[in-house]
This record gives C-alpha cells, sequence and structure tokens, in this order.
C-alpha cells in the first residue's frame, strides 16, 4: 500500500479523498481563544468572569469582540444546542454545558456551545453531528516532506484546526443525522462492490482513506487499487486505525496497549510542570522534572502531524503562558489528574496508530478517474458538493424567531 510518505502526481490525475467524499468544510474559525479549552471547569469560570464584568466596557474587553462578533451581535442558536439567541450583552445566565471536540489531530478539548462566541461556526456541520453513525474525516494541512498521516477520523465535532501549513477539510460521512444519506460520490459503492465482489459500506469507503490517503498540495490523494486483495488487506487495517481514533466512541473498545506496555504515572506530575522531555534509555516521559510516565515507546514521542510532535503540541496547549487578564488566563490552578489520565490514553493511541501505519505495501494497477467516469461515478454533480436539507424541527433563530432556511 502507498506510503503517506509518497510524493502525489504518480498518476496523471490522481484520485483525491475530494472526489470520493465530495461534501466538505473548512475548519470551524472561533475567533477568541477562551471559548475553547481543555477543561470544562476552566470554561464555566470564563463565562462567569465575563458575565459578571462590573461594566459593559469591561466586559467587552473580556469578550474580545471581532468583526464577526461583539457582545451586541445577534444569531441563531447553533443547531441540536439550547442556547440563548439575544444579543450576549444582556446575558446573566448559566453558562451552556461545554461539548467535546477534537482540536486538531489527536487533541480532545472542550467547546462553549454558543453561537454568539463564535465566528464562524458552521452550522451545518451541527446539524448533522449525532451520537449514532456520524464521522467525520478531517483531512490534515499539507506540509511538504513532513510526517504523519494525511487522513484522520473521529465521532466528535472536530475543529478542523491545523497546527501547521494549510488547513485541511472537514468532510461527514453521512450528509443527514442517524447515518441517512452517505457523502459518497453517487454510485461509488455499487462500483467498488461490483469490482471487488462484496458488499462496500460507506464506512469501508472512510476506512480505506484511513489507511491509504497520501497528502499532496491539491488535497488527500486515495488512491483504489485494481486487486480486490489489497482492498482486503489496506480495509482492515484502515477498520483498526477507525476503531482506534473512535476511542470507545460506537460500542468499541477504548485503546489498549499489550500487558507490560502499558504506560503508567510512575512519580506524580507537579502542580505546574513546565517542560516535557524523553528518556530514551528509560522510555519515559518526564515532566516538569519531576513528573514520570513509563513505559512510552519512542514512536509515540516522534509522532508528528504537519511536522509538529503530537505529544508536544498537546502539553503547550496546557501549560503554555497566557496573557494577564484575559480570559484565556482562567486555568487551573494546579494539573488535574484528568489530564494525566488523557495523557496516558493519547500515548497509547500514538504507539498503536505507529504500529498500524508502519508495514505499508505496494499495490499494482490503480482504478482511474476515465473508469470512475465511465461507470457514471464521476464528475460528481454539483449538489452533492452542497450541504443536504436536514431541517427536521424547528430551529431557534436571532431574537427567538425561527430559523428560515
Amino acid at each position: 500500500m502507498r506510503g503517506v510518505s509518497d510524493v502525489a502526481g504518480t498518476a496523471r490525475d490522481p484520485l483525491l479523498l475530494d472526489d470520493l467524499m465530495p461534501w466538505s468544510v473548512p475548519p470551524l474559525r472561533l475567533g477568541r481563544g477562551w471559548v475553547r479549552g481543555p477543561d470544562p471547569a476552566s470554561l464555566r469560570a470564563r463565562w462567569e468572569a465575563v458575565t459578571g464584568a462590573g461594566t459593559p466596557e469591561a466586559r467587552e474587553a473580556l469578550f474580545a469582540p471581532t468583526r464577526a462578533r461583539t457582545p451586541r451581535t445577534s444569531v441563531a442558536a447553533l443547531p441540536g444546542q439550547r442556547t440563548a439567541t439575544t444579543c450576549f450583552a444582556a446575558e446573566r445566565g448559566r453558562c451552556p454545558e461545554p461539548v467535546r471536540v477534537l482540536h486538531g489531530p489527536f487533541d480532545e478539548q472542550w467547546l462553549i456551545p454558543d453561537h454568539r462566541l463564535i465566528d464562524v461556526a458552521r452550522p451545518e456541520v451541527w446539524r448533522v453531528l449525532d451520537g449514532t453513525r456520524q464521522l467525520f474525516t478531517v483531512e490534515q494541512g499539507y506540509v511538504p516532506g513532513a510526517a504523519g498521516p494525511a487522513v484522520l477520523a473521529t465521532a466528535l465535532l472536530p475543529d478542523g484546526h491545523s497546527p501547521a501549513g494549510r488547513p485541511g477539510r472537514v468532510r461527514p460521512l453521512y450528509r443527514r443525522p442517524g447515518g441517512l444519506e452517505p457523502n459518497l460520490a453517487p454510485g461509488l459503492t455499487d462500483f467498488l462492490g461490483t469490482r471487488y465482489g462484496c458488499e462496500v459500506a460507506p464506512e469501508d469507503v472512510a476506512a480505506w482513506a484511513l489507511a491509504a490517503a497520501c497528502p499532496s498540495p491539491r488535497g488527500a490523494v486515495v488512491p483504489l487499487p485494481r486487486d480486490p486483495a489489497a482492498w482486503r488487506h489496506g480495509l482492515e487495517r484502515g477498520h483498526r486505525l477507525r476503531t482506534l481514533l473512535l476511542r470507545g466512541a460506537r460500542g468499541g473498545e477504548r485503546p489498549r496497549l499489550p500487558g507490560g506496555h502499558r504506560p503508567y504515572v510512575r512519580a506524580a506530575v507537579p502542580a505546574r510542570p513546565g517542560s516535557l522531555a524523553y528518556d530514551r534509555a528509560e522510555s519515559a516521559l518526564l515532566i516538569g522534572g519531576t513528573g514520570r510516565i513509563s513505559p512510552v515507546p519512542e514512536a509515540a514521542w516522534t509522532f508528528e502531524v504537519g511536522g509538529v510532535r503530537v505529544l508536544e503540541r498537546w502539553f503547550a496547549v496546557r501549560t503554555a503562558e497566557a496573557s494577564p487578564g484575559t480570559l484565556e488566563a482562567v486555568r487551573p490552578a494546579a494539573w488535574p489528574k484528568e489530564w494525566s489520565s488523557e495523557l496516558l490514553e493519547l500515548v497509547t493511541v500514538l504507539a498503536l496508530y505507529a504500529e498500524l501505519s508502519g508495514g505499508e505495501r505496494e499495490f499494482s494497477g490503480e482504478i482511474s478517474r476515465e473508469e470512475l467516469a465511465g461507470a457514471g461515478v464521476l464528475p460528481v454533480p454539483a449538489a452533492a458538493r452542497r450541504p443536504a436539507s436536514v431541517l427536521d424541527h424547528h430551529e431557534e433563530g436571532p431574537g427567538g424567531q425561527f430559523a428560515l432556511l
């Protein structure tokens, strides 16, 4: 199977993920960093700080207004969220319950789901979010020569952030909630099922993309093999990658390394750790000088996406100094125990991912764009690149009025 280090373009006009999953949205644009964070308690405290500000001027300064959002902006509620639609300047209520999101690659954080606080929230993605079938594939920003996966997946709402390079795209697997209307080129699964002599489900296409995608300046390249055996080989690995990335969602098992290889906290992380290092001789993470987690495979420590080491970025997001007086400075006074548990799981995910992404083999012969065009799969109709109309209940618009689509 083609490795991610290969330069796309070995074919004259390679197939892109954009051809197979045509509807996509750009990343969310928050506009203010304080609405997202690694722990929900801090988000609630930030909400209380800004809504409890003594003067309108103080509230506005804490809010961090932009051209898209100020405390006086009226917008519709996010689909599926019960939040006020009056101006935030008059807000006196409790913080909406933070929701779990995927911030960039592998970093699960929390977000205040209030449309008044988010510059560009992509409501069409919130509208198809569900807790049963939806899967989001996320293309990673292209960085020439950088190692790491070209496509990742999550059951959480992804913000599409890229730690380096040009932001990628977020592609829901289904265009409607509940696993309805796959976001695939029309006729693709039937064509592949006939070619490979087996049923091909939408989840199989997403799994294949996880296993086979490689980066290119035009977007993730996803070659389709002619050989049914190559398809089955990649599909098995792709489904294992999908299960790993979901981290127990959809009824799956949480990731676990074999006994004897599982990381543990050997020495408690200090209250305010300022550094993260790796001891290769001991296969250990050294956190703040005195904290220690082991065993940690070197493959987890060196794992990169877009040229950025995942573990180092995860740690920096939680420990970097914030400007005094800003809402971002409202954070835990000491390292929470939950972060240690999340770090152990992240080490596990990266170690297992590194194992699954190795041992790739080439396959001979790829299905061409011309073959897909001859079968009527390509070009994709323009309607397939637009969100479906999925409004099956009233959504609250600005000022409490019903939203009109």
